[in-house]
């Protein structure tokens, strides 16, 4: 359904992606995965349309993304990383317009979702806050039943509970057909509804692997203050780990679940202030543990 086939398209100043290729089937839930500056915006640009490509191709539904972007955008629906809306107009009239400037006449989907997300539609957008305005696009890219999806950090500014709606949304989407590529931060979002995740790093693909690969980086984080940091830099140390000093006074050192219990009995021979636990990001996750090619570091 979505193709990328030797993608290069650059900026001015030398960044963009180069020599992109990758394939998301019907039915298919991708997370497109990688740090700030990384090229992930500039692929979605390209396969909207908004931007003509330096050289090869990408498609969706066998359409040239570029060429053929009216055509194609009456059946994707899309949620930017950073949204605009009319502030003037009142979330039920935003809706209302797209709903009309597509030709649906029916407001039975947009129901749905506003019920769904637990969205009052009736005030000025300019009053929204952060979270309600992520909700009306979330309503806004889904409404129309689009086939095709492009999503860019959809749940940002959402309180877990919409998360979960949220995730909720993408597996009913899924059992449709519908395609999907999703860009996230959230270990949870991608490891319960993608099928693969795709990392790209400085504008080249690093990774393409399934969500199994993806569970069996994933590390939890422990910050150690202790007065001992040289003595507890030595004792991780011995038992395998590789803790970092982050400051004075402060260890961060990551583990997998297997390596608990080990941790632990490394740490009661060290004087501890306090210890807590940090997540990683997805970025983290497979930019810390895989080499460039691809293969666990």
């Amino acid at each position: 359904m979505i193709k990328v086939n030797a993608l290069t398209l650059t900026y001015p100043s030398g960044k963009g992606v180069f020599d992109l290729n990758f394939v998301i089937k019907q039915g298919e839930v991708v997370g497109y995965l990688g740090p700030n500056g990384a090229g992930k915006t500039t692929t979605i640009r390209a396969l909207l349309g908004f931007m003509k490509v330096n050289s090869g191709s990408c498609t969706i539904g066998d359409m040239d993304c570029f060429c053929d972007a009216q055509a194609i955008q009456k059946t994707l629906g899309y949620i930017p990383g950073e949204m605009s809306f009319f502030n003037d107009m009142t979330g039920e009239e935003f809706l209302t317009f797209l709903l009309n400037l597509r030709g649906i006449k029916s407001h039975q989907r947009k129901n749905e979702l506003i019920e769904l997300f637990e969205l009052d539609p009736k005030g000025l957008i300019k009053k929204f806050s952060k979270g309600m305005k992520q909700k009306l696009g979330i309503i806004s890219a889904f409404m129309h039943n689009p086939s095709v999806l492009i999503l860019d950090e959809p749940t940002s500014g959402l309180d877990p509970i919409m998360q979960h709606r949220f995730i909720e949304l993408i597996h009913s989407e899924k059992k449709k057909g519908s395609t999907i590529l999703m860009s996230s931060h959230l270990f949870e979002e991608v490891e319960k509804t993608c099928d693969r995740v795709i990392i790209i790093k400085d504008g080249k693909m690093v990774v393409e692997s399934d969500v199994h690969a993806l569970k069996k980086t994933k590390r939890t984080g422990f910050l150690i203050e202790t007065d001992e940091a040289l003595k507890a830099l030595n004792i991780l140390g011995e038992q395998g780990f590789h803790p970092e000093q982050t400051k004075e006074g402060l260890i961060l050192c990551y583990l997998m679940e297997s390596e608990i219990d080990l941790f632990i009995k490394a740490l009661s021979r060290i004087s501890l202030y306090s210890l807590h636990e940090v997540g990683q990001t997805l970025e983290e996750i497979f930019l810390k543990f895989y080499g460039t090619e691809g293969e666990p570091s």
